[in-house]
């Protein structure tokens, strides 16, 4: 299984031939290395309606012919651009050709701002995924911070890696992700949302020693770059 790091909250999973995104965010981002018009897969992950989310959502969606999930009122928003999506809703699940799909807790907002007519449109509760892909178990929080039921979920759940955003400011920062790292007993941990832009930087060097204190892997990734699980 292949895991490719767009930047932001970017990720993008390869195995056995099917390819998913969850939140593309490439076009206007300062860090991501990869254009939207390169990316080819076969399903979008939406976590909420934030443009840093779902910036590119609709047009690789329908490049590609893929299918986007996400809450019922993201999902239909995506339809009305024209998209084929699945709505599903928190605490429900979905099966797919490389696995399943579960929506989780996340605590956020989720909406999109049309700055030209002073009007925001609110799009459904925001959300994690348990992604079930390759015989591993894969966590992205999407953006939230730290809230109780990660414990539930690292209960019921073997984390083989979980995204974390660790930016502060919008969502968790640093102290409050390496709680979440422990209560969710990841083996391992890539930390997102930081540094793309200035009031969400963070180190995540710093970050992934002190994971490593607590006996858990960090990996810190770069936009364009790949790992292997």
């Amino acid at each position: 299984m292949e895991i490719l790091y767009h930047g932001h909250s970017c990720v993008q999973i390869t195995n056995n031939g099917i390819s998913f995104i969850i939140d593309p965010f490439l076009s206007g981002n300062p860090v991501a290395v990869t254009k939207a018009e390169d990316v080819r897969v076969q399903y979008v992950l939406l976590t909420h309606g934030h443009g840093d989310h779902i910036a590119d959502a609709a047009e690789i969606a329908k490049r590609n012919d893929a299918t986007i999930i996400a809450t019922y009122e993201l999902a239909t928003y995506m339809e009305w651009q024209g998209a084929k999506a699945v709505g599903i809703n928190l605490g429900g699940s979905v099966a797919l050709e490389f696995g399943r799909v579960k929506m989780t807790h996340a605590f956020h907002s989720s909406s999109i701002d049309f700055s030209d007519q002073q009007k925001i449109v609110y799009l459904g509760m925001p959300g994690g995924f348990l992604i079930e892909t390759g015989g591993k178990t894969l966590y992205h929080a999407g953006d939230t911070g730290l809230f109780g039921d990660m414990k539930l979920i690292g209960e019921r759940n073997r984390i083989d890696l979980a995204f974390l955003p660790i930016g502060d400011h919008f969502t968790m920062g640093p102290e409050d992700a390496l709680v979440a790292a422990e209560w969710l007993g990841a083996k391992q941990v890539v930390p997102i949302h930081y540094n793309t832009f200035p009031p969400i930087k963070q180190d995540g060097e710093a970050f992934a020693a002190k994971l490593a204190e607590k006996g858990i892997g960090g990996i810190v990734m770069k936009p364009g770059e790949t790992i292997t699980l």
